[in-house]
């Protein structure tokens, strides 16, 4: 419980804002921690905390699927490939996710936008394949802000609970986040 109360004091400074952005950098890129992981202590800490940190989340998003879409773009024989080959199958892609694309490619964006599916994957793909970057961006920018405002709004709302029931189940709630993301990469993986 002092680690939880530890991580809850220091996300009140306003550099916790560059935490999370860099760290919403990287789960869009290679990390497998839903953002919201980060989002949570400053805002449960201090509301007024919401706009700031939603802001980061969502900046370093943006910003870090531009970087995966690159690493399609430029470095699919080397990073970009071993990164699909090791967290989910290329066959996938090929048979599956490449036909549905051409007739559902925003819809597809919109999903792994809103849901724990791994946004990282995507973008390097649509790097790879040379998917107009300003609707990716576009598309992502819209759907992951959203994503992340309405996190941000029903912890504001609920600021006094979530703070109580983080400090009461921190750990619990960290491996279970950590759980759940290496699940959705066995997911992926498996298909």
């Amino acid at each position: 419980m002092k680690f939880a109360e530890y991580i809850l004091s220091k996300s009140e400074s306003r550099a916790y804002s560059w935490i999370v952005f860099i760290l919403t950098i990287c789960e869009s890129i290679f990390l497998f921690i839903p953002p919201e992981v980060f989002m949570t202590p400053p805002i449960i800490a201090n509301k007024k905390r919401a706009v700031p940190i939603t802001i980061a989340a969502s900046l370093g998003s943006i910003v870090g699927g531009i970087l995966a879409y690159m690493i399609g773009a430029w470095l699919w024989d080397s990073l970009g490939q071993w990164i699909i080959n090791t967290f989910t199958n290329p066959e996938l892609i090929e048979t599956a996710i490449k036909p549905m694309f051409s007739k559902y490619g925003i819809l597809i964006i919109v999903l792994t936008a809103v849901t724990p599916i791994p946004y990282k994957l995507l973008a390097i793909w649509l790097g790879f394949i040379g998917y107009p970057l300003w609707i990716f961006v576009a598309v992502s920018a819209i759907f992951r802000t959203g994503r992340f405002a309405i996190i941000a709004t029903l912890l504001y709302f609920f600021q006094e609970r979530a703070n109580a029931i983080v400090k009461k189940y921190f750990w619990p709630l960290t491996i279970g986040a950590i759980i759940a993301a290496g699940l959705g990469v066995g997911l992926i993986s498996l298909f």
